[in-house]
C-alpha cells in the first residue's frame, strides 16, 4: 500500500488517500473513482510531498537550532478538526441506520444485488482489499467507510 497527499484543483483542499500502487491511483483517477472528500471534486491530482527523511544518527540532542513546523493557513485548528471529525461521525452513523450490516458477506452480497439474484438495498460490512477491488473492476459501485465501525452486538 502507498499513500499520496491529493489535492483537488476546484477547491484546493489537500486530502490523503492509500492505494495498491501508483498505477492503481492512476487507474482509479482517470475511471472517476477518485473524488476530494470535502467537497466531491474529481480534479484531483498528486499534492507535493515532503520526503519522510529521518534525523541523522549520529546527531545529538540539543544540536542543530531548533524545529520549524510550516502550516498553511488553511490547516484547521484542533477544535475545527475535532468538530469536522465529530460531524462526519454523525453523518455516517445516519447513513447506516438505513443499512444492513452484512459482515463479512459484504462481497458476495454486493455481487448478488449487482448481478439481479438479490432485491438491491443499502449495506455494509467487511471485505478484503482484493474482493474490494474486484467488484471496483466489475463495474459494481463500493466504497470505503470513512470511519471505522464496531459490527452490531459487539459492544458489552
Amino acid at each position: 500500500m502507498i499513500v499520496f497527499d491529493l489535492q483537488c484543483a476546484d477547491g484546493g483542499h489537500v486530502f490523503e488517500a492509500w492505494f495498491g500502487s501508483s498505477a492503481d491511483y492512476e487507474e482509479q483517477r482517470e475511471r472517476g473513482l477518485v473524488s476530494c472528500p470535502l467537497c466531491g471534486s474529481e480534479k484531483v491530482s498528486k499534492a507535493v510531498m515532503a520526503p519522510a527523511v529521518g534525523a541523522k544518527g549520529n546527531r545529538q540532542s540539543g544540536q542543530g537550532g531548533q524545529k520549524a513546523v510550516a502550516v498553511s493557513n488553511d490547516t484547521p485548528d484542533p477544535a475545527q478538526m475535532k468538530a469536522m471529525l465529530e460531524t462526519l461521525a454523525r453523518e455516517q452513523a445516519k447513513a447506516l441506520e438505513k443499512s444492513d450490516y452484512v459482515g463479512d458477506g459484504f462481497a458476495s452480497e454486493a455481487r448478488a444485488m449487482h448481478d439481479g439474484e438479490i432485491d438491491e438495498r443499502p449495506i455494509h460490512g467487511q471485505t478484503s482489499l482484493e474482493d474490494a477491488r474486484a467488484l471496483v473492476e466489475d463495474g459494481i459501485p463500493v466504497a470505503p467507510l470513512p470511519l471505522p465501525i464496531r459490527p452490531p452486538k459487539s459492544d458489552n
